[in-house]
Order: structure tokens, then C-alpha cells, then sequence
């Protein structure tokens, strides 16, 4: 599979440009992980090695005093820190700070963490740190602007939610995410996927962003910033939220918004109509793919 960035290269965040495209498509590097802040990529090869690239005022970089990484070659971090035997299994970034959750069940975050969103003390974090909050064994992570989510056992649903409590994103998480499937985080927002198909959601909601009522079943979820993308088990993509830059799709109300209940994205005359089998979200940006033939 190639790998293709696209983005205002100025302070480095694609470190793979397009001209080294076909050696990284023919060489031992495969990406597993990868995430962004508001000004820096953050990648996990197979082999489990960390990379950052971008500008790190906040220690987004996770590289100590380094702010800045745009050099032709950009060594991986120093990953000492990494117990001997673990690896990583989950990568994520919000606004400005990242975490990544070991095999061991651990939890280690670098960058802006003073609203408590990589642990106490509450501070900048310029090297990645063990946060010591959780007292369960971490299955998955993801971030929204000042806040990071965690959640451990699926049948036991422990989880914990870090950092500012603007929106409710703390004092309104129900006492267990117990059959979650998936999670995700815009800016401001939780959705917790379940088995079943339900998606719960609290935080934040001025555009219309939490779970839409009697939302049908569905079989996958993609958050971006304040909009989110859901696949049914019979292949309608769905969408809410923040639509205001075609994110949502063409149909939004008057304050660029898809509220009451949600939008359908047309795909059929995409693709040779081919089902869509993936679907992705970013900063006020979606992505659908279909499967190949």
C-alpha cells in the first residue's frame, strides 16, 4: 500500500514527500499507527518505532526541547521509557498532546497536558510519561481538544475520562462503556460504538454533533472534529454535525449544520457502485472507500 500526505508542509508535518513515496511503497517500512495534532504527525511503524514531525511549541513532538522537526531524516524517538517486550497498540492526538497505549495495558502521553489530559501534575510534557490514572489495564485511547478518553476490558467497560470537564465530557460519562466495540472523540464530544450497534454519546452539541435520536443500528463510526460519519449494516453512510465545509455533504442548514435527524451521503454513482466498506473523519474533513476488485 502507498502512503500519501497531504497538508501545509512548511514546518515539516509530511515527512514522507511525494518524491519518497515509492521507497518507502518498496521498503521494509510499514506504518501501523498514525495521528496529528493541530501542527504535528505522529506515526508507529510495524516494528514499533516512534516517529514525530512538525512543530512542537508544547512538546507535541514528544522530543524534549526539539519544537521544530523537519529535517530530510528524522530519527525515531528515544523509547527507553517502553517496558522491554510491550509494544504499541493504540496511537492518539488531540489538539495538542498524544498518547499511546502499550500491549501491557500502559499509558504514556507527551505535549499540552495542562488541563490534566496526560495525568498530574497538569503541564507541558515535552518526553513521553507514564500516566498513572487508570487503575485497569488500558485497552484503547482517543483525544479531543483538552481531554483524553480511556477505556479498558470490554466486558467490563472500566474507563476514565482525563483532562477539562467543558461540555460534560467528565461529569456526564455514564458509570460504564461495558460492549463497546469502537470509540472515538471530536474536539469536544465521546461516542462509544456498541456491539449492538448503539452509539452513545455525551459532551458537547451546539452543532448538532451527539448521537442523533433513533439513529438505526450501525456497523462502523468515523469522528472528525465536530461532525461524525456512520456506516449501517446495509451500506448507508450517515452524517451529523459540523458541516459546514461539505464534511457532512451538500445538504445543511443555514448555520452549515446537519441536525434533525442526520444526512445520507449518495454514493451509488460512485466507484462503479461499489459498496463503501470504510469511512473516515477529520478536522472538517470525511473520507468513504470501497472495497477493491
Amino acid at each position: 500500500m502507498a502512503n500519501y500526505d497531504a497538508a501545509y508542509n512548511h514546518i515539516g508535518r509530511l515527512r514522507f514527500r511525494v518524491a519518497a513515496i515509492n521507497c518507502l511503497e518498496y521498503s521494509s517500512i510499514k506504518i501501523k499507527l498514525c495521528a496529528a495534532t493541530w501542527e504535528a504527525s505522529i506515526l508507529v511503524t510495524a516494528d514499533d518505532q516512534l516517529y514525530t514531525f512538525g512543530c512542537g511549541s508544547k512538546g507535541e513532538l514528544g522530543r524534549g526541547t526539539c519544537s521544530v522537526m523537519n529535517e530530510s531524516f528524522c530519527p525515531p524517538i528515544d523509547q527507553a521509557f517502553m517496558p522491554e517486550g510491550v509494544t504499541i497498540t493504540d496511537l492518539a492526538s488531540g489538539l495538542q498532546h498524544t498518547v499511546i497505549v502499550l500491549s501491557n495495558g500502559e499509558v504514556y502521553g507527551w505535549g499540552n497536558g495542562r488541563k490534566g489530559q496526560l495525568g498530574e501534575p497538569a503541564e507541558i510534557v515535552t518526553e513521553p510519561r507514564k500516566i498513572s490514572t487508570p487503575n485497569f489495564k488500558v485497552m484503547r485511547a482517543v483525544c479531543g481538544r483538552e481531554f483524553t478518553y480511556l477505556v479498558g476490558n470490554q466486558i467490563r467497560g472500566q474507563h476514565v475520562v482525563l483532562g477539562s470537564d467543558k461540555y460534560g465530557v467528565c461529569s456526564q460519562a455514564p458509570e460504564s462503556a461495558s460492549g463497546w466495540t469502537n470509540i472515538g472523540a471530536s474536539w469536544g464530544s465521546i461516542f462509544v460504538l456498541h456491539q449492538s450497534g448503539n452509539l452513545i454519546s455525551w459532551g458537547r452539541n451546539d452543532h448538532g454533533q451527539l448521537t442523533p435520536a433513533n439513529l438505526p443500528h450501525i456497523a462502523k463510526m468515523a469522528v472528525g472534529s465536530e461532525h461524525v460519519l456512520a456506516l449501517t449494516a446495509d451500506g448507508k453512510v450517515l452524517t451529523w454535525g459540523w458541516g459546514e465545509h461539505g464534511n457532512c455533504g451538500p445538504d445543511v442548514d443555514k448555520d452549515g449544520d446537519v441536525k434533525s435527524p442526520w444526512g445520507t451521503i449518495k454514493t451509488a454513482d460512485h466507484e462503479g457502485g461499489q459498496p463503501i466498506v470504510g469511512i473516515g473523519a477529520g478536522c472538517a474533513t470525511s473520507w468513504l472507500w470501497t472495497e477493491s476488485v
